[in-house]
């Protein structure tokens, strides 16, 4: 009897904490989601109710500012303004489409083989040299702002595009986590391939890519949210509005086109949470890889 009351606590508590661990995990998830379904009602709102809503703002006044989970009367006006009356935020738009894709096809074309020679060959000053990206990639921007200022200005590239891409190109980032994936391929394997006969670049093309796959999309995933969201270098470097990304569209709209700024915000997270949808499964195997070798 006493056993099974015991067992019946038990059961009893841990049903109790799983409660409670299920409440804090929804109200968590419900404080995330909060700005974001905020957003989507802003940019469902129309002019007239959104000039009501700010008023106290407009007016600089003590009030608070009014706001629904719902619109009065909801419409999709402010994206139909934004995708066919607002070539500005097309420019911006096809702006960051082709820097993201300049940026990834060239991180891969650089990264993926660096990150393979750190993690397969052994050459005089290798952990230097890996020492050294680990160090480039702690650096935040302002660090480096003015050292890549000057080298671009040198080169001619400042306020132009190849401004931002070069640098993001060369990310240390990208070949920190591929070399990590990298160092899961067994040596065995390598070795066994080298006495079929099999050369560099069949071994590389052959085992470590497919093998790596995870990684290195768990790498561009992640390379592809900093670039399309990227706000200091555009600025640092770029002058003319053309040139900017979408990331520093929001930087032109005023309180007038608040309802036009929520539907820009709502469409470029579209974009995000369809590259994360796209790829979710990878960018999770990737990371869990990458943490486990660490």
């Amino acid at each position: 009897m006493r056993d099974s009351n015991g067992r019946r606590i038990r059961m009893g508590i841990n049903m109790c904490l799983k409660i409670v661990s299920r409440c804090c995990v929804a109200g968590v998830g419900i404080l995330v989601c909060a700005p974001l379904l905020l957003l989507l009602s802003g940019s469902l709102a129309d002019g007239i109710e959104w000039n009501r809503r700010i008023q106290p703002l407009l007016r600089d006044s003590q009030e608070y500012i009014e706001w629904k989970w719902i619109p009065d009367y909801p419409t999709l006006e402010n994206y139909k303004e934004l995708l066919f009356y607002a070539p500005d935020f097309l420019v911006l738009f096809w702006n960051s489409v082709r820097m993201s894709f300049c940026i990834l096809t060239g991180q891969f074309l650089v990264g993926v083989p660096a990150a393979w020679a750190f993690s397969v060959y052994r050459f005089k000053g290798r952990g230097v040299l890996f020492s050294i990206y680990i160090v480039l990639m702690l650096l935040p921007f302002q660090t480096t702002m003015l050292a890549k200022y000057l080298v671009l200005d040198g080169m001619g590239l400042t306020d132009s595009q190849w401004a931002v891409i070069l640098p993001a190109v060369f990310s240390t980032v990208p070949v920190f986590l591929i070399y990590r994936g990298f160092q899961g391929i067994p040596g065995e394997l390598l070795e066994a391939a080298e006495m079929d006969g099999a050369g560099q670049w069949d071994i590389f093309r052959r085992i470590g890519l497919p093998l790596g796959e995870s990684s290195i999309t768990a790498a561009f995933v992640i390379g592809f949210f900093e670039v399309w969201n990227m706000v200091e270098e555009p600025l640092a470097f770029l002058k003319s509005m053309p040139l900017w990304p979408l990331s520093l569209f929001l930087s032109q709209v005023g309180p007038q086109q608040a309802g036009r700024a929520c539907a820009a915000s709502a469409v470029t997270l579209a974009v995000s949470l369809f590259v994360f949808g796209m790829f979710r499964d990878s960018l999770e195997q990737g990371i869990v890889a990458s943490a486990l070798k660490m």
